[in-house]
């Protein structure tokens, strides 16, 4: 069954929606440039939102941070719902425990996989499982585009990879994690609509949960999700939701659109 799941990026300590294809790294700007579109900032601490979504019983959003100076942020947003909200961004290895104890039910991990080229580095998977156990782990396998399919991409989604988004490395990876999260990176942030073939092609996998993340523009976009993945891949809402100055989906209805599952 799709659930709407609810995400909290953060950016320099803030709440915030981006066009995911424009973030990178300061240190590669050059000086007076920066390209980073931003849609939405919130006015509303981290906390406030991860409180509201305890109130509605929205288990397992995410809080991603987007680049350093959020740390302070997602720390608050997981003592306001201690068990409810996995947590991604800079997560290592030497790190994963604590954010554990900080009160995240698991940890998102994308960049600690990859060599600095972009080569997936198995071993460092299966280090990481030892650490905390698969069961507290959910592997970020957001994505682009190529002619050869959707490649994972890294470092902020600026980076592309050598590991592929199919059947294969989904079969691969799943016996280390307990879920998948996939960005779809060209979309995310546009509110044009959503990736229908990556959404296809997760679905008819569809072993472990997964939640599907970019493009969503309306409510329609969530039913597509749900249709398209045979009911299999939850969803998350970014920039088009209510609660991110978004005017596409009402908050309101994806709560009652949890509620209308856990009941059927």
């Amino acid at each position: 069954m799709t659930f709407f799941r609810p995400c909290i990026d953060l950016h320099e300590g803030h709440v915030k929606q981006i066009v995911g294809g424009t973030l990178t790294d300061p240190l590669d700007r050059v000086a007076g440039e920066d390209d980073l579109v931003v849609n939405f900032v919130s006015e509303r601490s981290a906390a406030w939102y991860a409180e509201k979504y305890q109130s509605d019983s929205l288990q397992g959003g995410h809080v991603i941070q987007l680049g350093p100076g959020n740390e302070d942020a997602a720390i608050s947003a997981l003592s306001a719902f201690p068990g409810g909200l996995q947590v991604g961004g800079g997560v290592t290895q030497d790190n994963a425990a604590q954010w554990l104890d900080r009160g995240a039910s698991h940890v998102i991990v994308t960049s600690c996989l990859f060599d600095g080229a972009g080569h997936f580095l198995e071993h460092k998977l299966i280090e990481l499982e030892r650490e905390i156990s698969a069961s507290r782990l959910v592997i970020d396998l957001s994505c682009k585009r190529t002619k050869r399919g959707w490649v994972v991409a890294k470092d902020r989604w600026q980076t592309l990879t050598d590991l592929p988004v199919n059947h294969e490395t989904l079969d691969r990876l799943a016996g280390h994690c307990n879920e998948f999260l996939i960005h779809a990176a060209d979309v995310e942030g546009l509110c044009q609509g959503v990736d229908v073939e990556l959404i296809d092609l997760l679905g008819a996998w569809g072993k472990i949960p997964m939640t599907y993340a970019g493009g969503v523009a309306s409510m329609d976009d969530v039913r597509l999700v749900s249709e398209v993945s045979d009911h299999k891949v939850d969803v998350t809402v970014g920039s088009s939701l209510d609660l991110f100055g978004g005017d596409g989906v009402a908050y309101r209805e994806l709560v009652d659109w949890n509620q209308s599952r856990k009941v059927n």
